[in-house]
């Protein structure tokens, strides 16, 4: 039994090593002409910004791999042979055979057809390529603008940042990010950019990006007009799922690659998983999941399946993290933006004095569903936990620092937070 994994992000290796474990005479070939080796997407601005190697980036020793028994492919797929079961790629790679493939693709950045959008110096920061062509497009450069109010955005603006070039953001929203964290937290990232000296032009589009005469990007125009000359744009509007090898293949698609529960695709012995996914659930909108948890749990889900088992994904309770800024970032389980809570649901809120740390907990009718916070790390299964067992809000808040895991000599919070809640409560 041959089994093929185009993408070697966390889905693809997951679902290998999963792989591996269940059926260990199987034949597994993980294909990806990005890199030859798994490494950490998330890491690639501390790439730039000098504090990792690529190496560093690198979750496994290269001979892991090897000892593993997992073949590592550096090729791009161009098309999937559905009937006759072969992977065809670019160049003058042989055709590779397989008996069940899993398509791991990922994401793409979204475009949306502005004037000037494939000028040098317009990119996008996604892959290992993009990586390299920012090195050369910040070559001189003294000035950039980011287009978009979401994680990918922050992260190019600290990178760029940290060479010394000048950022501005445009943003479109009212606050940064407040398409998706309440507006109090989203103020306080508002206020820490413009600490941080980077420039943020709320409600406001980009129009088109100016080319200065040499098919190189000179500046941008915005929807009010405004000219904002610049060296580079990044162009961080969000990723779609990656469909276009699975499109032009026959597998078929909608947002994503569609599959079941199983992440079974309509194409005996294909499966789908990760970013690229549309899980078709029968509710009102398909389930598409774009974070790296959720990656990785969609790996071993699938794995499973490849191997016989009769799987049922569960999305499990939401969590995500990140780091952007000196700034911690947690969400786990349900917080709505501003405006957007489910009938019953409301939240406790506290803020530090200096604008930095901040403590969400958001409860449907005293039972606990959700926690956001900002400088303070706590426990992903202590949270996850509370959650599962629909804790009171009483009983979290008594339990409150069970939680905590910032380092030793960093600040606990608990018991102001505790008492300004209690208040909040009564």
């Amino acid at each position: 039994m041959h089994v093929a994994i185009i993408g070697n992000g966390i889905t693809g290796i997951s679902a290998a090593i999963r792989l591996r474990k269940r059926r260990p005479g199987w034949d597994i070939t993980v294909i990806s002409g990005e890199s030859e080796y798994h490494f950490s997407r998330p890491a690639l601005m501390y790439i730039f910004m000098g504090h990792l190697r690529f190496e560093d980036t690198l979750p496994f020793d290269k001979k892991f791999f090897k000892h593993q028994r997992i073949d590592l492919m550096q090729a791009w797929v161009t098309k999937i042979d559905t009937e006759n079961k072969m992977l065809v790629f670019d160049g003058q790679t042989q055709p590779l055979g397989y008996d069940k493939l899993l398509i791991a693709t990922g994401s793409e950045p979204n475009k949306f057809g502005w004037p000037g959008q494939d000028l040098r110096g317009v990119q996008s920061l996604y892959s290992l390529q993009d990586l390299d062509l920012l090195y050369r497009n910040v070559r001189g450069a003294q000035h950039a603008v980011v287009v978009g109010g979401g994680l990918i955005g922050i992260e190019f603006a600290e990178m760029l940042h940290a060479r010394d070039i000048g950022v501005t953001f445009l943003v479109r929203e009212t606050a940064f990010w407040n398409v998706i964290i309440p507006d109090e937290e989203a103020c306080m990232i508002n206020r820490i950019i413009e600490e941080e000296g980077l420039g943020l032009v709320l409600e406001t589009e980009l129009d088109h990006i100016v080319d200065g005469g040499d098919g190189r990007v000179s500046a941008v125009r915005t929807n009010s007009g405004e000219t904002i000359a610049c060296q580079v744009v990044g162009l961080t509007t969000g990723v779609h799922p990656n469909t276009h090898l699975a499109k032009t293949s026959g597998v078929p698609t909608g947002r994503g690659i569609l599959v079941d529960r199983s992440l079974r695709t309509s194409i005996d012995d294909v499966y789908a998983a990760g970013d690229c996914a549309e899980m078709v659930t029968g509710e009102e909108r398909n389930l598409i999941q774009q974070v790296w948890y959720t990656g990785r749990g969609q790996g071993l889900a699938v794995a499973d399946a490849m191997a016989g088992d009769e799987v049922r994904y569960d999305p499990g309770i939401w969590f995500n993290s990140a780091k952007f800024l000196d700034l911690e970032y947690q969400v786990y389980g349900t917080v709505p933006r501003t405006g957007a809570a489910p009938p019953g649901h409301t939240s406790l809120f506290w803020m530090h004095p200096d604008g930095r740390h901040s403590l969400r907990i958001v409860h449907n009718n005293g039972t606990v569903v959700g926690f956001n916070l900002f400088g303070i790390r706590y426990r992903h299964e202590v949270c996850e936990r509370w959650i599962r067992e629909k804790r009171s809000v009483d009983y979290v808040l008594a339990h409150l620092a069970e939680a905590n895991f910032d380092p030793e000599f960093y600040g606990r919070y608990e018991v102001e937070i505790t008492a300004a809640m209690k208040r909040q409560v009564a």
